[in-house]
């Protein structure tokens, strides 16, 4: 069997390789989406005491320290057995939306939108942000005002914009200020604008993409996410839905703090990134790991609009019945990630105007204290690319014996191989290498936005090494992009 190698993917977060295998004919037979880093974050916790958690594990990513933040507080809560105020969770929803916006916003406007706006075989070194600031500068500035929009969210609430620390067990340490809730909402509209051209200008370029739409991600799977008790759309709390690809309910109401019983963890040889599925439905093998009764699911942008029953913003609902349009049952392409994104970043703003005028949101009353009254639990949240588990058990005195975090691209592994031998399948041929399929490929990939463990950025020219390799070693052809 030949295979070709892509290695490093670029434009995600962290590192991961790429492995396209082929049979004697030159036909893509399977793929594989390797990550090749190693952090140890679960075992290097270990003895620390679980206050401490929420600020180490939000330096776990650059990208969406506040989704660990938060997940870490939450399961921090549980430990201490406490409700905490209702202006706590107002304001780590309001966090909570801040990351989704700026998250979501570097993955559309930076690492996306050059693909989508100049082309998937457009020249390489102008297909980057640098290049889609020369095409289209209003676009351009825009995505980097509605990042630092969903920034600045995060700073005002934590103390800055990477890392902060403000989210803790029982509640968060520090108020919104009169000041700065009014300093959010003068920067609402301009927001608005650009995330609804931002849509209007993803729609209009559908027509131009119709091949990749059929060949990105596009097979049955399940879909998992959090909904609230009435099964609208939600970011921070609720309980855990299964939805099969035809859009009905497999599973609901499932308590997070039972995972364990609906979902299994494999590990594959070839990678440090954990391979989650459903349990009840068993570990999907390379004969069924494409069956409607398999146990691969999603998570992320495109599973939380597939499980919802409506957003509950007038804006929102709006877009997600035309998002809905393009599917049957489900959206089932992993193609409309950068869809779901968008409309996902104007339920956002939505939701921040409607806590930014609750009376509550500026209450001093932040924090419930309390002793150590559970030696387990589990916390869950939505992070910007999918349900993000953190586990923690503790002893008499608080300090951690054992931790695990399953997080969001994990969760998308097993889809994530399944798209990159769909798209390979539909543009490998033989033994030649051309320039359009490498970036579909690694395209495919960063549909799911993943996040491995920091941000990988290129500039200019990406990086990469691929290679056919014969049976006995022999490299029958190579292309290295500096």
């Amino acid at each position: 069997m030949k295979k070709i190698i892509i290695d490093p993917v670029t434009r995600i977060e962290g590192h991961a390789k790429i492995s396209i295998y082929l049979d004697d004919d030159g036909q893509v037979n399977d793929a594989r989406f390797h990550v090749t880093e190693f952090r140890g974050f679960e075992k290097f916790c270990v003895g620390r005491p679980f206050p401490e958690m929420p600020g180490i594990t939000a330096r776990i990513c650059g990208i969406c320290p506040v989704s660990h933040l938060l997940a870490s507080a939450k399961t921090g809560d549980r430990i201490l057995a406490v409700t905490i105020p209702k202006t706590a969770t107002k304001l780590r929803r309001l966090m909570n939306l801040g990351q989704i916006v700026q998250s979501h916003a570097l993955s559309f406007f930076h690492l996306s939108a050059p693909d989508l706006l100049l082309g998937m075989d457009s020249e390489p070194s102008k297909r980057n942000v640098f290049g889609l600031i020369a095409s289209d500068p209003e676009l351009a500035r825009g995505g980097i005002r509605l990042r630092q929009f969903g920034q600045e969210i995060i700073e005002l609430l934590g103390g800055k914009k990477v890392h902060p620390s403000w989210a803790v067990p029982g509640g968060v340490s520090d108020p919104l200020t009169e000041e700065n809730r009014t300093h959010i909402q003068k920067r609402i509209p301009e927001a608005r604008t650009t995330v609804i051209n931002a849509i209007d200008l993803f729609k209009s370029l559908l027509k131009n993409y119709e091949k990749e739409a059929q060949t990105f991600g596009n097979f049955p799977s399940l879909f998992m996410g959090l909904v609230t008790s009435e099964g609208l759309w939600e970011t921070y709390d609720g309980n855990i839905r299964f939805v099969d690809s035809a859009g009905n309910i497999v599973a609901d109401k499932l308590d997070a703090a039972n995972y364990e019983e609906f979902l299994g963890e494999a590990v594959q040889a070839d990678s440090y990134l954990k391979s989650p599925y459903y349990r009840p439905l068993g570990y999907p093998d390379t004969s069924d790991h494409c069956r409607l009764d398999s146990g691969m699911y999603r998570v992320g942008p495109l599973a939380r609009l597939n499980i919802c029953s409506q957003i509950g913003t007038p804006l929102a609902d709006k877009e997600l019945k035309e998002f809905r349009s393009y599917g049957t049952g489900t959206v089932k392409s992993s193609f409309f990630y950068h869809y779901a994104r968008l409309i996902e970043i104007l339920a956002c703003i939505e939701h921040i105007e409607i806590l930014l005028d609750d009376p509550d949101i500026l209450s001093i009353r932040l924090r419930a204290e309390a002793g150590i009254n559970q030696l387990e639990a589990v916390g869950v949240s939505e992070a910007p690319r999918g349900t993000l588990f953190h586990h923690y058990r503790v002893d008499e005195n608080g300090l951690m014996l054992k931790v695990n975090l399953i997080i969001a691209t994990g969760q998308n592994n097993l889809a994530m191989n399944r798209t990159v031998a769909q798209i390979a399948r539909h543009f490998v041929q033989g033994s030649e290498i051309k320039e359009g399929m490498l970036n579909r490929v690694e395209a495919g990939i960063r549909a799911f936005d993943p996040c491995l463990s920091c941000s990988t950025h290129a500039v200019g020219q990406m990086p990469l090494l691929i290679e056919l390799v014969a049976k006995d070693g022999t490299v029958v052809n190579q292309i290295c992009r500096d």
